[in-house]
């Protein structure tokens, strides 16, 4: 597997890598894996959705000398003089700084505009001006917009439906530019649906996975847009870190100014999702008393049907998902189980 053989090269001879976003649910999944790997690490964040907390977390996961490779600025993309310090002396980026969610973006447009188009562009603006050898990116599924083709395939996509799946449109066509202008190695990952342990389960614009999961667990209603028949490829952060760290260190050129599907490969609707969840929960808890899920309308936005063909991650970058929705569910589930009682 290539993924086995890029972390042994890695720990042979490990690289200075910048994760912004690093306090988030991904940034921080990421910071811990590097760290492990003995990778030297710069964390950029203005905790706007990330927190504190995660960063705690990944320091009691690793050693203290892994620690003392972490070092860590807080600040904004949105700010190019914050980019520009950020991106000295740094081989890699990885950039998950952004607004995420579908309804944010409907809500206020203009805030995911700022971060995640003028702050996309002010960091890779500023990797290129310090000579960073290879920028990774969050894109998103939501780049498919209306399109019905099932599975998804990434050289064909639909009408968008919400302002922030513009925002991640135009981080990929930023990326062919800089790629044709200036030979600029940039890389984009079209995140579908991910879940795993640090998600946040609060706020208005929480992901299903951890809402439910800690509604079901405090007693709280479920509440499930539609019918419930509506799909998603749900992928576990394990392999959104895989993606990660093969994009970042591929020397496939053919992979650069590329956006990839990054996947699972399967499909579950949401009806199918609260099952897993609710008996995957009574197997750890069978004294936990779980309400019935509560429909209402669905939501402005929303892809249907979603999807991944996972081929092209896998020819180009050598991507091979270590877990399915399965899989990933079980580990979730425990570690919200254990984590939500702190």
């Amino acid at each position: 597997m290539r993924y086995e053989k890029i972390k042994e090269e890695l720990l042979n001879n490990p690289k200075r890598w910048l994760i912004t976003g690093c306090a988030g649910f991904i940034g921080s999944n990421l910071l811990e894996t590097l760290l492990k790997l003995n990778q030297k690490v710069i964390g950029l964040d203005n905790f706007s959705t990330g927190h504190q907390h995660n960063l705690d977390d990944v320091k009691n996961c690793v050693s203290n000398e892994q620690w003392k490779n972490f070092s860590f600025i807080k600040g904004d993309i949105s700010d190019y003089d914050t980019c520009d310090i950020a991106c000295k002396n740094v081989d890699i980026i990885l950039n998950q700084a952004a607004l995420g969610s579908v309804p944010r973006s409907i809500d206020n447009p203009v805030i995911s505009n700022n971060s995640n188009v003028t702050g996309f562009l002010n960091i890779l603006t500023a990797a290129k001006e310090n000579g960073v050898k290879r920028f990774v990116y969050a894109s998103s599924s939501s780049v498919y917009g209306d399109s019905v083709e099932l599975p998804k395939v990434e050289e064909r996509t639909g009408s968008l439906l919400s302002p922030y799946a513009v925002t991640k449109y135009v981080n990929e066509l930023y990326m062919g530019v800089f790629y044709k202008c200036y030979g600029f190695e940039s890389i984009g990952l079209r995140y579908f649906n991910v879940f795993g342990r640090r998600q946040d389960p609060n706020g208005a614009y929480a992901a299903v996975m951890p809402k439910w999961i800690s509604s079901i667990l405090n007693g709280e209603n479920v509440y499930i847009n539609g019918d419930g028949e509506t799909s998603r490829d749900f992928t576990y952060i394990d392999n959104v870190i895989q993606a990660n760290i093969l994009a970042g260190t591929t020397t496939n050129k053919e992979a650069f100014a590329q956006a990839f599907n990054t996947a699972a490969g399967g499909r579950e609707t949401l009806n199918n999702l609260y099952n897993a969840i609710t008996n995957g929960i009574k197997e750890k808890l069978p004294e936990l008393e779980v309400k019935e899920a509560v429909y209402r309308d669905f939501r402005a936005g929303d892809i249907r049907h979603s999807n991944a063909n996972i081929n092209k991650a896998k020819e180009l970058l050598g991507y091979e998902p270590t877990h399915t929705l399965e899989t990933g569910l079980q580990e979730s589930i425990a570690w919200y189980i254990e984590n939500l009682k702190k």
